[in-house]
């Protein structure tokens, strides 16, 4: 009786294993189509971007669209080094910091958003 009773057990604890196995090979397969499905989605997604940067084509768009966009080759004297180019504004986030714009309030150990 005990070897019967042995036997049952071993045999439904197989089946579960076998079970609990298949479904985890069943959501490895789907995982492993969903990877594939957005590899192939990034690859149109590439060759869209390659068609849609094309320098024939912008050349065209800028073309159709010159007066709209007023689009103009840059020339050497437009040219500008950092001193010369204007200071930003200083805005009120600049001097108190995000965080306390937000409301959150800074503990002792941050200062101006930056652990110590």
């Amino acid at each position: 009786m005990v070897l019967i009773a042995v036997m049952v057990s071993a045999a439904a604890f197989t089946y579960t294993t076998k079970h609990a196995a298949e479904a985890e090979l069943s959501k490895v397969r789907k995982l492993e189509a969903a990877i594939r499905f957005e590899e192939e989605t990034i690859d149109v997604l590439k060759a869209d971007w390659s068609l849609l940067t094309q320098p024939p084509r912008l050349q065209r768009l800028a073309e159709a669209y010159h007066d709209e966009l007023q689009l103009a080759p840059v020339e050497a004297h437009q040219m500008a080094t950092i001193e010369e180019l204007p200071q930003r504004p200083l805005r009120i986030e600049d001097i108190v910091g995000e965080d306390q714009m937000a409301g959150d309030p800074i503990d002792g150990v941050t200062t101006g958003g930056i652990g110590q």
